[in-house]
Formats: structure tokens, sequence, C-alpha cells
């Protein structure tokens, strides 16, 4: 059994264990270096993606699911001097880090940033290959969260996270039930060229930025019913949904540019694209944000319109959606994807009610 003897040094007084903590956190931030320090959490805008969104590990994954952990372990092992390919959150990520240098340069003291988190359920020794590739790619990541296998969603709230991307769907909605804005990330089925100069997001309204409040009516009542209460309610805000706290983070990071009169040359860009109808039920959409304090750069109501073709214009590097067929239309197009696990539209596919298994007695 192994003994820790007492240090004879150690300061005796009271607070003079955290005095230690303090000078040693004085003694890492003075050390110098080229490399930009990750910002405080307190701070920053924080988004833990998995390394199965970061990176394509497609073929990884079925060694895995097919020959077991081991030999996925080991695969890994033998090919961690080879670069992981590009995932669906890279080009995300990838513009992340260049709105990042932009707040440098214009606040080169200042900590809010984004701070991007690898959060993954990867054993440790898979490690070494992730942080190579990451290294490969230049990437600015330098918190990791390796679970061995457990879920990771008890850590998002440590790492205070403001929007969680993976691949588990599973991971997701338990994120979205601990209150935590959260996507399950799709590849887009062809290239899009992306914008380098701007991080564009586009998201849906009703049970994404918004709760399901509305979308319920449309689903168990029909639109007539659903456009005599938007009337009638115009003037009350809507509740919620689970990516209205990202949609204010953005906006955070977004006021830094106006501030230095950079509205026009802002690198962050967002866009409402919902099936709403503008004349009939858009109004009390763009009062919400108003009464939020938020701004949203462009909405487009497209009145049950397929969203997919606008989406190819925009060329956004994330739309999120909380209605699959939406995501399935925008994938075909070739615009990288997050579907948003929450609320009615879970239930319905096309407009259809999707049925339910039978519970057994």
């Amino acid at each position: 059994m192994c003994e820790v003897k007492p240090n004879d040094s150690a300061p005796t007084e009271d607070g003079g264990e955290e005095k230690d903590w303090t000078a040693a956190k004085a003694f890492f931030d003075n050390l110098k270096t080229n490399k930009p320090r990750p910002p405080k959490p307190r701070y920053a805008v924080t988004i833990a993606v998995s390394s199965r969104t970061l990176f394509n590990m497609v073929a990884e994954r079925k060694i895995y699911e097919d020959e077991g952990l081991e030999k996925y372990v080991a695969y890994q092992v033998e090919h961690e001097e080879e670069p992981l390919k590009p995932g669906a959150a890279f080009p995300f990520v990838k513009a992340l880090m260049d709105v990042n240098c932009r707040l440098r340069k214009l606040y080169p003291d200042s900590e809010e940033l984004f701070d991007i988190i690898l959060m993954t359920n990867n054993h440790a020794q898979v490690g070494v290959r992730l942080i190579n590739s990451i290294n490969h790619y230049d990437l600015t990541i330098e918190r990791f969260c390796m679970t061995g296998g457990k879920s990771p969603i008890g850590y998002l709230k440590a790492y205070m996270t403001n929007l969680y991307l993976s691949k588990d769907s599973d991971n997701v909605g338990e994120a979205i039930e601990e209150g935590i804005a959260a996507a399950t990330m799709f590849t887009q089925e062809m290239d899009s060229e992306l914008s380098t100069t701007e991080l564009r997001v586009a998201f849906d309204g009703d049970a994404v930025l918004f709760s399901d409040e509305s979308e319920i009516i449309v689903k168990q009542q029909g639109l007539d019913s659903f456009f005599e209460h938007e009337k009638e309610f115009e003037n009350k805000p809507l509740a919620q949904g689970p990516l209205k706290c990202f949609l204010e983070a953005l906006g955070k990071l977004q006021r830094k540019f106006y501030a230095k009169n950079e509205r026009m040359n802002c690198p962050i860009r967002t866009y409402l694209v919902t099936a709403r109808s503008a004349a009939s039920s858009g109004a009390r959409v763009l009062k919400t944000l108003r009464n939020w304090g938020l701004e949203i750069d462009e909405a487009l109501f497209l009145a049950g319109a397929p969203k997919g073709p606008l989406l190819q214009k925009i060329k956004p590097h994330i739309y999120f959606d909380d209605q699959m067929f939406h995501i399935e239309g925008a994938r075909e197009l070739g615009t990288i994807s997050a579907h948003v696990p929450y609320g009615i539209g879970q239930k319905y596919h096309k407009g259809k009610l999707i049925e339910q298994p039978a519970k057994e007695k």
C-alpha cells in the first residue's frame, strides 16, 4: 500500500493551500508561449464537439461495431501518426477559430472568445491520434474530456458549455434534458463551398429557438387554428427553445464587433429559416426576438416551402432544425445540418404521426 507522507514544508496556516493554488496558477499564466491561451470558461462561448463530429471516423466506428473495443483501440494506436479526415463539425470549428482571430485583433486582452472542447467517450489510448490530428490541422483545441466509454454529459455543465455537438442522438437528448443547447450532427451528401470570411449559423424557429407551443397547435389543431392563435397572442413572447441561449451567446460576440464600428464587417452572421408564413404568423417571432433583446441578421419565412434550396444559397457552416425531413432535404443539397431532438415534432414525420411501438403489458 502506497503511503503519502506529509510535506514538512507545507503551510500550516489556514488558507495556505489556497495561496499555493493561487501562486501555482499565477506561475502557469505567466509562462511565455506563442500559442493563444484558452479563455476562462466564465467569459467564453464554449462549444463542445465529439470526436466523431470533428473528424470522419466512419471506418473506425465500423471496426468498433464489428470487432469490438479492443480491436478498435489497437487500430487507433497503430494508426496514431495518420491524421483523421475532417468530419461534419470541422468547417464550423475552423470558422469559430477565424472569428477568434478577428476578436483578438480588436480586443487583444479580452477572453470573450469561442472556446472549443473535444468532448468524447473515447478511451485515453485513442487520445494520441486525436491530438496528432488536431495539431495536423492546426486547430486551437486545448481542452479534452475523454470519458473511456462513459457518457460525457455530466461534464458539460462543469465546462459551462454553450453548445454540444455529437453524432450520438442519445447523448444529445440527454444534454437537452439537462438544459444544455445540443444537436446531432449530419454530414451533407454533396460538397458545398463555405464562406471563409464569415461564420454563418442558420436556425429553425419553433422547437429550436422557441418552444414547441405553436408547433403543438399546428400538429393537433391545424393551420387555421395556428394562425388564429398567433394573431391573438402576437404581443406575447414565445417561450424559449433549447437553442435560444446559443443565439444569445453569438449575439454577445457580435456586439463586440458593433462596438468597434464593425457591424458591416462582422464575421458572425445569423439566419432564421422558418416554415412560418410572414403575414400570418411572422410578427410574433420577430417581436419575441425583440423582447429578448436579440437580433437576427436575416429572416426567411417560407410559408411551408422546402428549406433546402434557400439553405443552398446561404451555405451555413451549421443549420439547426427539430424535424428530420427538413434535415434530410438540406443535406441532399449540400448543407451541414444538426438535428435538435426537442418537442412534439419528434412524434411526426412529414406532418404524419409516427406510430409508437405498443407498450408491453
